[in-house]
């Protein structure tokens, strides 16, 4: 079994380093305190290469996989799990156009994206979360266009998006097999998205409720063919859930790091405080699952790569790499004692972003479950 990157992986990930310690870095705090979309931050990932990459070569991006795309959100999720969750979103859109879309959508919206342009990933809604089945968005087809009527929740950059990735019951009684994905312009008329809704951590990232009224849009919208939807969305979570599992790393690693420079200088009872072995082993805690969800990670993005089927690792990673980014970024705080409840420094912010990483992409609690079902399948 062979653990080394290749040259090529190894450049990707240190440049991804570097621009999260010169770029993301200076500035996260004061976009968490703003909520302010990092706009300006993501135009300089574009110039230096670190978005899009999933992107085919013939539409312009980089072509590259799973294990890059997990490197690149590591790094960058070291800076700011919040900026980088907004900066890389569109993999999910390119991910459902590479699975099922036609040439004509991939060129159309994949250049757009290419351009600078955003997209977003309607999935969420208020009844209907991790239980995608139960989504009431309808899409009812009329003549050669479909309708679309529903409420959308929680979706990530809609308030910049040109354009979205919906998911709507194109059969109401079908279950998860009714359900259908249209690709809807922003400025189309009956499309209305909210302002970005308050929350605890992430806050870079704007989150939104969306409104479908009457929104016709043509059959050639349609992304596969009705009914596919869910299918389309599960082998989608198989290629984003290694990528929330090294953002989570990414923080774990990013609480090592912070807990470990203020323990070498912090001193109490006469003694630098990592030399108590109470916190000496919350520190050596960190250590042990940074690089234990590191390779849960690596594993389940390399299995992607292959088309190797990869639920149950994927599953496993993102689960295990986000209870080990709240446990990590929870004993940061304590390893700071009262200055970690402070804003003066970084690891209450780690604290509020961690959260939002088991609920994402599937609760913890259905990453179990999933893993459950598979184990019985064997």
């Amino acid at each position: 079994m062979d653990f080394a990157l290749s040259d090529e992986q190894r450049m990707i990930s240190d440049l991804a380093r570097e621009f999260a310690r010169n770029e993301i870095v200076p500035v996260a705090k004061e976009l968490d305190k703003e909520a302010r979309f990092p706009r300006e931050i993501i135009e300089k990932a574009r110039e230096a290469g670190l978005l899009n990459i999933n992107v085919p070569a013939e539409y312009g991006g980089s072509g590259l996989g799973s294990m890059e795309l997990a490197l690149v959100a590591e790094q960058l999720g070291w800076g700011c799990t919040g900026i980088t969750t907004s900066m890389c979103l569109d993999f999910l859109v390119v991910e459902a156009l590479l699975m099922a879309g036609t040439g004509k959508q991939r060129k159309k919206y994949l250049g757009r994206l290419m351009d600078g342009k955003f997209g977003c990933f309607a999935l969420t809604e208020p009844a209907a979360g991790s239980d995608v089945a139960g989504i009431r968005t309808r899409a009812v087809k009329r003549g050669d266009r479909y309708i679309l009527n529903g409420a959308k929740v929680w979706i990530t950059n809609a308030s910049v998006a040109d354009f979205l990735v919906v998911f709507a019951k194109t059969d109401a009684e079908g279950g998860h097999k009714g359900i259908t994905l249209f690709l809807v312009d922003r400025n189309a008329a009956g499309v209305e998205v909210g302002k970005p809704i308050p929350k605890m951590g992430q806050k870079a990232s704007p989150s939104c409720e969306v409104f479908l009224s009457d929104v016709g849009v043509p059959e050639s919208a349609r992304i596969g063919a009705e009914g596919e939807g869910f299918s389309l969305a599960m082998r989608i979570f198989d290629r984003s859930r290694p990528f929330v599992a090294a953002m989570a790393t990414g923080l774990i690693q990013r609480c090592l790091d912070e807990s470990l420079a203020y323990a070498m200088e912090r001193k109490s009872m006469g003694v630098r405080i990592v030399e108590h072995q109470a916190v000496g082993h919350k520190i050596a805690e960190m250590s042990i699952r940074a690089e234990a969800a590191r390779l849960l990670t690596h594993r389940a993005a390399w299995m992607a790569d292959r088309g190797m089927r990869c639920t149950e690792a994927v599953a496993a990673a993102k689960a295990f790499a986000a209870d080990g980014a709240m446990w990590a970024a929870t004993e940061a705080v304590q390893v700071f004692g009262g200055m970690g409840y402070s804003a003066e420094y970084e690891v209450e912010k780690l604290m509020r972003d961690a959260k939002l990483l088991q609920i994402y992409e599937g609760t913890n609690e259905i990453q179990r479950n999933v893993i459950v079902r598979e184990l019985t399948k064997r």
